[in-house]
């Protein structure tokens, strides 16, 4: 199995007074962990969907494919159907790992953790359940998302800031759960980077 990532970073960041992903957690921007955690992971290839603006284009992310989404307003629905469509074309990948920007903390173990499940034995969900997601222990959230080549095209279902997460809600018997420990939270305020700061590393840079 030849597994990508598609890392979505073209928010506006209203929240948070823009520049988001540049902001610093542990001298590194919020987006590098990211990216750092899908290679780690050994995603390959890496795509990141970038705005128009150009905030993101100094940052030094490694080898990486960077799709620019001319129209962010439309949401992260869009962000997503412009990295599937990316690597659309490279027909030896054959699932993707959906992970989001602002979360700095998302574990290069629990990406594997996805990986290995989808690549294993098939449970009550069947043997080519498409999705395959976390769970986790402390809050329950689904981030990030794997999903196998085949459904890649439910992406043009996807509306407004909405990933897949409204779709794998409404039919279950798509996807299959992985509990993991901890958390994977959203940065959305410059107080949520604080609180990660404060939690596991030096002061936040947000400037």
């Amino acid at each position: 199995m030849t597994v990508a990532a598609v890392v979505l970073a073209a928010g506006a960041a209203s929240r948070f007074g823009g520049r988001k992903l540049v902001a610093r957690l542990e001298g590194r921007p919020l987006l590098a962990h990211v990216v750092d955690a899908a290679r780690s992971a050994g995603l390959d290839p890496i795509v990141v969907v970038v705005p128009p603006a150009g905030e993101l284009d100094d940052l030094d992310l490694g080898a990486i494919h960077r799709v620019t989404n001319e129209t962010p307003e439309e949401g992260l629905s869009n962000s997503v159907r412009l990295g599937l469509r990316e690597l659309d074309g490279d027909g030896g990948v054959t699932a993707a790992v959906i992970l989001l920007g602002d979360q700095p903390r998302v574990r290069s173990a629990v990406i594997r953790a996805l990986i290995e499940v989808a690549s294993g034995a098939p449970d009550a969900t069947g043997p080519d359940a498409p999705f395959v997601v976390p769970r986790y222990a402390d809050d329950g959230a689904p981030n990030p998302v794997f999903a196998r080549r085949s459904v890649w095209r439910l992406a043009d279902e996807l509306v407004g800031d909405h990933g897949f997460g409204p779709l794998l809600a409404a039919h279950p018997e798509l996807v299959r759960h992985v509990p993991v420990d901890g958390s994977n939270p959203d940065v959305d305020t410059p107080a949520d980077l604080a609180r990660l700061a404060e939690a596991g590393g030096p002061a936040p840079d947000v400037s």
